[in-house]
Order: structure tokens, then C-alpha cells, then sequence
């Protein structure tokens, strides 16, 4: 019987002084990682050099020693610090030499960009290792370059994100299918978003409930200041098979995740709640005190939200919390304005002035400063209402002063979805 061949193996290099100097995160290399799993050729190995002819001859010998074929990102620009191409040119001794119909393209390209003449040093993007396959760029003037070493692949692709991407979707893409075949295993995922429990506390509820047989399928926890997403994914198996799979994973830890899930997409809870306010015809107010306007920025940067948002209030003065939302002064002065009944109030108060069915309040203490014993620092206090019905909880929030506002604010909303979701359920 004859066996099938082995699923391609990939490796990335990515070049550039300013990754290792930390100027600039090293982005490709992720969105790579991701697409070459998704066509089904994983990454073994991922390194990353400066702009270094020895380091980047050390980088593509070592990727070659692990991969059938080799991404290598970042250096192909005009300036003298441009050093991918000549230095993968020099490794495997292929001269450089000017391809005229590049050249043509790249001056058409700068003319369509109303310049009469290409500046000089751009004619070095034109230069092509010997032997190289060029790969169309339809973001910039970098082409991509494909290199045949003995029976393997070094692939050189521009750093810029939009050129890089534009490349491997096209021309790279299609190559790597070509070349690859049957070989390919691509990786399918299915992923359920939650938030509002611990990983931990996920992982122990879990692991009681998942099948005994877990067949292909292989769970992985990714947690984030947001919530924790469970990514289910299926290797060599049909796109059929692994649906099958997960729907038997979904069974079995559905009733589990059922308090903290949410159905987005794009993976954001504010997606959710946008789609549920807009399925019910409701619409939110906000009025928001340590969060400084985050709630609202997140909301209103889904597209649509102007169905769903009536507008918000930044309530870090005490003032503005008695002018603008009508907090009680006497409530201030007895329980303070990190407090439930203040937070009720400014979440009462945002929704009435604004004519709104839903409404958020939240007031607390971000840090670094500002807490006592009784509330210390990453004490929160939030109340939503629903169609003039209040809920309010306390939170002990813990991290830096950006994680306690991303946590809190992430609580609002999920707490805000959950009671319009549970009112369309009763209606």
C-alpha cells in the first residue's frame, strides 16, 4: 500500500534592526504562522535577524535544516540597508541581474503615480537573483522572489504588512498549491468565545466533560484581558469530519460554557451586544467615570452602531455626575463616588436623559493611586439597566491601571448582553 507523503513543512525568517530593537512588532510573521497553518503547511521553526548578511545566511541555513520551504521577510526596499535579496543571492550563488520587463512595470507604476521618472534607486527592486520565479506585488514595488534550492523553497517577501499579504494571497499562494498538492493538510479550528471566568476555572470545569475519545481534535485555551476563547482544531481529517468532531466537542461542553459564551464573529462581545440591542430594537446610553470613555469608544467602533448607541457621558468630576446624570449630592458625600448607588444612579440618570432602553454606569478606582483599605485600588462598581429595571455589581479588579479599564469595561458590556439577551428570551 502505498503511503502518503509527509505535510509540507514551513519556516519564517523575518529581517529588520527595528524588530529586534523592538521599534516595530514583528506582525508577518504571526499572519503568516496563521495562513500557512490554514493551507496546510505548519511552521516549524520562526527566526528573526537584523539587517546582518551573516546573520541572515545563519537564519536561512538553520530555517533549511528544519523546512521544505522558507518565508524570508523584510529587507527588500531601495536603501542601503536593503540587504535580504543580495545576502540570499550571495548564500546560494546567484548573481543579481536587472529584469527588464520588472523594470518596465515599476516605471509604469511611478508614472501612474504622476512622477515623470523613477528615482535611481528604486531600479535595485527590479534586480532578480538567477533562476527566481517573480512573485507580483499588487500593493507596492517590491516583488515577491522564489528561490529553487536543491529540492527546496526560499520564498523573499517585502515587510510591509499590506505587500506581504498581498503576495502570499496571490501569486505565493497559488504557487505553494502548485508545488505542494495533495502534501497539503490544512488545519481546521472552530473557536467559542467567553468571557467574564478564569482560565483556570474554565480548564478544571472543563476537562470533567470532555468525550473520552477526542479523536483529531485538539482544544487550546487563549486567554486575554477580554476573556478566554477555546480554540477547537482538526488535523487530517475533511472539512465534514471536523465539523462532526467539534459538534460532538459542542455537546459535551456547551452546558458548561453556556454563562460566559458569546456569538461574534469577530470574536468581541461588543459585536454581540450591537446585534442583540439591534434584534430586540433597543438602544444604549453610557456614563462612564474610570473607564474614560472607553465603553463607548468600543461600541462605536463597530460599524452600524449608530442603530444602537445614542451617545454617552465621561463623568470623572463629581459635578458633572450631579449636572449631567442627576447623582444624588447627598448620595456622594455618605457612600463616595466609587459606590453602588452612585453607579446605579448614573446608570438610571444616562438612559432617561438620553432616551435610551439600555443604559451602563461604572465608576471605580483605576489606579495607580487613589485606594483606601475599603476600596482599594481595581475596586469597580457597575450597574446596567434594561427597560428601567437596574443590576449592579462589585468588581476586584486586578493588573495595571490599562488592565483594570479593559477589564471593566469588557464586564459592563458582557453583563449589559447578557440582560438583553435574557429579555429577548422572556419576550
Amino acid at each position: 500500500m502505498k503511503t502518503a507523503a509527509p505535510a509540507p513543512v514551513a519556516a519564517i525568517v523575518t529581517v529588520g534592526n527595528e524588530l529586534l530593537y523592538g521599534e516595530t512588532v514583528d506582525t508577518n510573521a504571526a499572519w503568516l504562522a496563521r495562513s500557512l497553518a490554514a493551507l496546510g503547511a505548519p511552521v516549524a521553526r520562526k527566526l528573526t535577524v537584523g539587517d546582518v548578511t551573516a546573520e541572515i545566511h545563519g537564519a536561512v541555513r538553520s530555517a533549511l535544516d528544519v523546512a521544505d520551504f522558507v518565508l524570508v521577510s523584510g529587507g527588500l526596499g531601495p536603501t542601503a540597508d536593503d540587504v535580504t535579496k543580495q545576502a540570499v543571492a550571495d548564500l546560494f550563488g546567484r548573481r543579481l541581474h536587472v529584469d527588464r520587463d520588472l523594470l518596465g512595470r515599476l516605471e509604469a507604476l511611478f508614472r501612474a503615480r504622476g512622477l515623470p521618472t523613477m528615482p535611481a534607486l528604486n531600479v535595485s527592486q527590479a534586480e532578480v537573483p538567477e533562476g527566481a520565479t517573480i512573485l507580483r506585488n499588487p500593493n507596492g514595488t517590491a516583488p515577491g522572489l522564489a528561490l529553487e534550492v536543491d529540492t527546496k523553497l526560499v520564498v523573499l517577501l517585502p515587510g510591509v504588512p499590506r505587500e506581504l499579504r498581498g503576495i502570499f494571497e496571490g501569486d505565493l499562494g497559488a504557487l505553494l498549491r502548485n508545488r505542494l498538492g495533495d502534501r497539503l493538510t490544512p488545519v481546521h479550528h472552530r473557536v467559542i468565545h467567553t468571557t467574564g471566568v478564569a482560565e483556570s476555572r474554565l480548564a478544571e470545569l472543563l476537562e470533567a466533560e470532555l468525550p473520552a475519545d477526542r479523536g483529531p481534535v485538539t482544544l487550546a485555551y487563549l486567554p486575554d484581558l477580554r476573556g478566554v476563547d477555546l480554540r477547537l482544531s482538526a488535523r487530517g481529517v475533511s472539512a465534514d469530519e471536523a465539523a462532526a468532531w467539534f459538534g460532538r466537542y459542542e455537546r459535551a461542553i456547551g452546558p458548561v460554557v453556556a454563562p460566559w459564551r458569546f456569538e461574534a464573529e469577530s470574536g468581541d462581545v461588543v459585536e454581540a451586544l450591537n446585534a442583540a440591542l439591534a434584534a430586540t430594537g433597543r438602544r444604549v446610553a453610557v456614563a462612564e467615570s474610570c473607564t474614560g470613555g472607553l465603553i463607548a469608544k468600543r461600541i462605536t467602533d463597530r460599524a452600524g452602531s449608530s442603530e444602537v448607541f445614542v451617545g454617552g457621558v465621561v463623568a470623572y468630576d463629581n459635578a458633572v455626575k450631579v449636572g449631567e446624570l442627576g447623582v444624588s449630592d447627598e448620595t456622594l458625600r455618605e457612600q463616595g463616588a466609587v459606590s453602588e448607588e452612585v453607579a446605579r444612579q448614573m446608570a438610571r440618570g444616562v438612559a432617561e436623559r438620553f432616551g435610551a432602553d439600555a443604559g451602563i454606569g461604572i465608576t471605580g478606582v483605576a489606579g495607580p493611586g487613589g485606594g483606601t483599605a475599603e476600596k482599594p485600588v481595581g475596586t469597580v462598581w457597575l450597574a446596567t439597566v434594561v427597560d428601567g429595571e437596574v443590576e449592579s455589581h462589585r468588581l476586584s479588579l486586578v493588573g495595571g491601571r490599562e488592565a483594570i479599564r479593559e477589564r471593566a469595561a469588557q464586564e459592563a458590556i458582557a453583563r449589559l448582553y447578557r440582560r438583553v439577551i435574557h429579555a429577548r428570551s422572556r419576550a
